[in-house]
């Protein structure tokens, strides 16, 4: 399970090995696989932990490399749960924060497939769950290359379900909408360093995602979910988790392109006309 050291991951892999699963945790560093394996002995459960960055290719190889060996030739079961936002109009973002983004929340998650896949097949049956979101579905204004990256993960998840159904890997995709973790608050920050003073639904954004944070529950819904993807002798081809996106979600889908962009404005508070310019008289043919 990559991303498994806070959030949506960390509920997940320790719900995980409460029910008996033999859990190998990936971490970006030690002390956070210690810190991983430490709360785990807290509640009396076990589990094992690998070093991997999932940006990095020579990473994701030795990793997973390391993961075969302790498995004794693979994984049965895959979760792609690592993820990164990069809040920001798309203005302001720049090109090696979006690549860093795409490396994170969709290449390296391929990767991680590519790397498991054969063993899986020569088994003959496997589970892959790929962790998304409902705004892949639902596009946010300062939220675009996120929205993207989980959009795309979305797209190869569907692919990856139908090319490895006659290997019986069974592939879900399990799509969170807002749940009280540190992405929201490292949305936050984005947010004030992506600001260049005063931008337009800059502030508005900031208020609505500390708002979000501090009402929705923690992430224990979704580490239901996947586990029931493992576990579910027919698992669902997508799961969307959370009242608010299984709200918006098939809103989104109905309503026409200038009422969603209306909504995202007053909500965001991105102006939805240019300003009057004062003093500008037009000239006549």
């Amino acid at each position: 399970m990559t991303g498994a050291t806070g959030g949506i991951g960390e509920a997940t892999a320790l719900r995980l090995a409460g029910a008996g699963f033999d859990v190998i945790a990936t971490a970006r560093s030690q002390e956070k696989a210690d810190g991983l394996i430490a709360a785990a002995g807290v509640r009396g459960r076990s589990l094992r932990t690998v070093v991997l960055d999932v940006a990095e290719p020579s990473s994701c190889v030795e990793a997973m490399g390391e993961v075969a060996r302790m498995t004794g030739g693979g994984v049965w079961a895959v979760v792609n749960n690592a993820g990164v936002p990069q809040a920001g109009s798309l203005e302001d973002v720049r090109d090696e924060q979006a690549r860093y983004l795409l490396e994170v929340n969709l290449l390296g998650a391929m990767r991680i497939c590519r790397h498991a896949l054969p063993q899986m097949r020569r088994r003959g049956e496997g589970r892959i769950v790929n962790v998304s979101s409902g705004l892949g579905r639902v596009p946010w204004p300062l939220g675009g290359w996120y929205s993207a990256s989980k959009h795309a993960l979305s797209a190869l998840t569907h692919c990856l379900r139908v090319e490895m159904a006659h290997a019986g890997v069974r592939v879900s995709l399990v799509e969170p909408g807002a749940f009280a973790t540190a992405m929201l608050d490292r949305a936050v920050d984005d947010l004030v360093a992506a600001d260049r003073g005063g931008a337009a639904g800059y502030d508005r954004s900031r208020a609505l995602f500390r708002a979000v944070s501090a009402r929705v529950p923690g992430p224990e819904p979704v580490a239901r979910t996947i586990e029931k993807a493992l576990t579910s002798p027919r698992p669902r081809a997508r799961y969307t988790v959370g009242f608010d996106a299984r709200l918006l979600v098939p809103l989104h889908a109905v309503s026409p392109l200038w009422l969603s962009d209306r909504v995202k404005h007053a909500v965001s508070g991105l102006p939805h006309k240019a300003p009057a310019r004062a003093g500008v008289v037009k000239e006549s043919a």
